[in-house]
């Protein structure tokens, strides 16, 4: 009797060790899962940087088209302005964040300047030549790709809505567009 007793204790031993064991082995395929989700991997990072580049010259090239086709006068509906809004219907529709923010010192808007470390840094390298700016992020847990590019003038029709920009250098930063995407 008392062999079975102990024979049951260490098979009770036993099932402790190997369930302590499994819960210790999942407790580290889960951290390890967790810190590969936190550090999101090279290829997605860049899928993240493709869709910024795509985003971006479409919103240049839209920028343009509208500036081109549709602003004759300073009366007219600023395509800047069209961006700001659209920027902000895209921005709390998805998880896309994007802003058009000033470079100047001297914005349209109050609410277009650069309001974070992020982005105040990315303006002083844009400034100073830099063809962008960008840093991986995570947020709730989630990784996002920050990033900035700038936006110099291109028309003369900019310098209707935007008297100062007529001093800008031909490639200098007058704004920049700043995204925030999710890294998947």
């Amino acid at each position: 009797m008392k062999r079975l007793s102990l024979f049951g204790a260490v098979a009770v031993v036993c099932l402790i060790v190997a369930v302590s064991s499994s819960i210790s082995s999942t407790a580290t395929a889960l951290a390890q899962d967790a810190t590969e989700k936190a550090k999101p991997r090279k290829k997605a990072i860049e899928r993240s940087r493709e869709t910024v580049k795509m985003l971006d010259n479409i919103f240049k090239q839209t920028i343009v088209l509208v500036t081109d086709k549709y602003v004759h006068d300073d009366d007219d509906f600023a395509a800047g302005s069209a961006a700001v809004l659209l920027f902000k219907n895209i921005s709390e529709s998805s998880d896309n964040k994007i802003r058009l923010i000033d470079a100047t010192g001297d914005p349209y808007d109050t609410d277009n300047v650069a309001k974070d470390d992020f982005e105040k840094k990315g303006i002083k390298k844009l400034k100073a030549g830099a063809k962008g700016h960008e840093e991986v992020i995570t947020q709730d847990g989630k990784p996002f790709l920050r990033s900035l590019t700038p936006v110099p003038v291109v028309m003369q029709k900019c310098v209707m809505c935007h008297a100062h920009y007529a001093d800008a250098k031909d490639g200098e930063p007058i704004g920049a567009i700043s995204y925030t995407v999710p890294i998947k």
